[in-house]
């Protein structure tokens, strides 16, 4: 922890109505501002205990607070260090090591996830019983979504009518086996706007999901795969169509000491940067575009989604109330926090339904899986799509 970076916050409580813990439980250690106070105490000699370590691990990382902050205090950084130390230093129980074990041992690895797709509709199932064993158990169960069928990519997909641009493409781990039809979607808007879009084989979890819960050395290991993969392909750029990646992409420089060969771009700003050429055909649907914690907090990407979703014809893109406040998906927050994440879940599903609106866009897996939960749980009668998937039906002219 950079006591540097500590010494930033003058705690003067403006992160307070924008943290999702605090919103939940109102208590000061489990604001932004409190956690900067516990890891002050630790840099200054406090061993990390079970408690501190407990205020550390209920924050979702959601960057509300660094959006919020008048100080400019990068509470992102400090948050992914504390992490690492508290991995480093805190001896969690027997049951949380062991369900700790199973999701990063599982969900960053993608032939590992696709052995599961097959017995869905079991453990969906079998969440009570689930639940029973271990909360987190119970809330992989009701998160996961069905899937039809795998969407296998090409290594090259190609411009449709002049080529433009030449872009790699990120498959991902939970993206490509649990909505493979957001990358194939993501493939055919690219090249409908004059992309050849290079997939290359080989690739895997970005390190996203270590990188947010303090797993330095997986993180590491993940993301200089990631690399070699692209710059072996010969890209100068990488689109991606998941927030918590693209967070994560954008900041190798830091995690891995080097620039990578290549820059990084969220889809809908790779999109703004471009600029349209294919013709956009009506879609007459009321939609709800909520604003991914890593789209709009930690890149700051807020207008491009929702300009692209405006220049459709005949769509009316609707906000959602108290849209900065996280949805609690939080990369693997409602796996290991399942009960504030369900809180969390059902706070965003209410206000969703006020929009009135027919469909849900979202930028992230990780939040659609969520929110779909709990719109399923509220017993609300809304789809959950990507923003790919929108400007996929209006480019092709067919409906959602």
């Amino acid at each position: 922890m950079d006591p540097e970076l500590i010494n930033d916050c003058v705690h003067c409580g403006f992160c307070l109505p924008t943290c999702p813990t605090y919103a939940l439980w109102g208590e000061e250690m489990d604001s932004p501002r409190g956690r900067i106070h516990l890891m002050s105490q630790h840099v200054e000699g406090t061993p990390i205990t079970p408690e501190m370590a407990g205020h550390f691990d209920a924050c979702l990382g959601c960057m509300a607070c660094v959006t919020a902050c008048p100080s400019g205090v990068q509470y992102d950084k400090l948050i992914e260090q504390t992490r690492v130390e508290v991995e480093r230093q805190h001896v969690r129980e027997p049951r949380e090591r062991a369900v700790r074990g199973i999701v990063f041992n599982l969900f960053p690895y993608p032939r590992r996830l696709r052995l599961l797709r097959p017995t869905m509709w079991l453990t969906e199932r079998m969440a009570p019983f689930l639940t029973r064993v271990h909360p987190s158990l119970g809330a992989m169960a009701t998160l996961a979504p069905r899937v039809k069928h795998r969407q296998r990519m090409p290594r090259v997909v190609r411009a449709r009518g002049e080529r433009r641009a030449v872009v790699g493409m990120l498959v991902g781990c939970v993206q490509g086996e649990f909505f493979p039809q957001v990358n194939a979607a993501t493939a055919r808007v690219l090249a409908m706007e004059g992309c050849d879009v290079v997939i290359p084989r080989g690739q895997g979890c970005c390190g996203a999901l270590s990188v947010h819960s303090g797993l330095d050395g997986q993180a590491r290991r993940l993301a200089r795969r990631t690399v070699k993969v692209f710059e072996r392909a010969g890209v100068d750029t990488v689109v991606v169509n998941a927030a918590g990646c693209g967070s994560t992409m954008k900041e190798y420089a830091e995690l891995l000491g080097q620039e990578p060969g290549f820059r990084v771009l969220d889809l809908s700003e790779y999109l703004a940067e471009l600029g349209p050429v294919a013709k956009r055909h009506p879609l007459p649907y009321k939609v709800a575009y909520h604003d991914a914690c890593h789209l709009a907090h930690a890149q700051g990407v807020r207008s491009q989604p929702r300009e692209l979703l405006g220049a459709i014809p005949e769509l009316e893109v609707r906000e959602i109330p108290e849209s900065a406040i996280c949805c609690g998906s939080a990369g693997t927050y409602n796996l290991l926090q399942p009960q504030a994440a369900r809180d969390l879940g059902d706070r965003k599903a209410a206000a969703v339904r006020t929009t009135g609106a027919e469909l849900l866009v979202s930028a992230n897996p990780g939040c659609t899986m969520q929110i779909a939960s709990a719109m399923r749980r509220g017993g609300a009668d809304i789809r959950v799509a990507h923003t790919a998937e929108v400007l996929d039906a209006s480019l092709r002219g067919v409906m959602l």
